[in-house]
């Protein structure tokens, strides 16, 4: 027993605890935008059942968050919203949709930010290092849960924008198999099918908004040399 336990690869649950806070903040946030933007044009749902909270177990669906520990690509328990609250039905709904990956990408820049700007004092062993690592993490997960949510696949938030450019009887056709949605998004990541191109995309957008890190590094060194 003792050989077994030493022969499993540990990097991979290691590799999941390091990504539990990160990944808290990113659907905590994502969720949030969400429920904001709606409010802001004039629906109250979120607010009404308690939605609009900093509190991750408001937000916390077990599968999806899983899925983006151990997989990097996942989601969390969507913010109800009552369309017919907004003014322009199809245009808020798509604003409401979008303002969760948005929110994402912000987050992935201001951790960007951060990482370059800390690099001088976090980049050491200890306790320090892992909170570097953390940092870098976040902002690669939030792109990636962005990314992944422009899919425009139910019940994605990218099916909730397609809303805005199709007719509504092809929307409605889309909408009616919401349920097997997320079953074919699962087995698509799992398969690898989805999760190579996915991880393309992310990569290739990380490595873009890299220069948030370097503007952080330039001056993080003027800070703390």
């Amino acid at each position: 027993m003792g050989n077994v336990l030493r022969n499993l690869d540990w990097s991979v649950l290691t590799d999941a605890l390091m990504n539990v806070l990160p990944v808290l903040l990113c659907i905590t946030l994502h969720e949030c935008a969400h429920g904001y933007a709606a409010l802001r044009l004039g629906d109250t749902t979120a607010r009404d059942m308690g939605r609009l909270s900093l509190n991750p177990l408001k937000h916390f669906d077990f599968m999806g968050f899983l899925m983006m520990a151990f997989v990097g690509f996942g989601w969390a328990k969507p913010v109800p919203v009552d369309m017919r609250r907004f003014r322009r039905p199809k245009r808020d709904m798509a604003v409401t949709a979008a303002a969760g990956p948005l929110c994402n990408v912000l987050i992935a820049f201001v951790f960007l930010f951060l990482y370059g700007l800390l690099t001088p004092v976090l980049l050491h062993k200890g306790i320090r290092l892992y909170i570097f690592q953390m940092i870098y993490q976040t902002a690669y997960l939030s792109l990636a849960f962005a990314v992944f949510n422009i899919i425009p696949i139910p019940p994605l938030d990218g099916s909730k924008v397609l809303y805005s450019v199709i007719p509504e009887r092809a929307y409605w056709t889309l909408m009616r198999y919401e349920r097997y949605g997320m079953i074919l998004l699962v087995v698509l990541v799992v398969t690898g099918v989805l999760s190579g191109p996915l991880n393309d995309a992310v990569y290739f957008l990380f490595d873009k908004m890299f220069f948030a890190a370097h503007w952080g590094f330039k001056l993080g060194n003027l800070i703390f040399r």
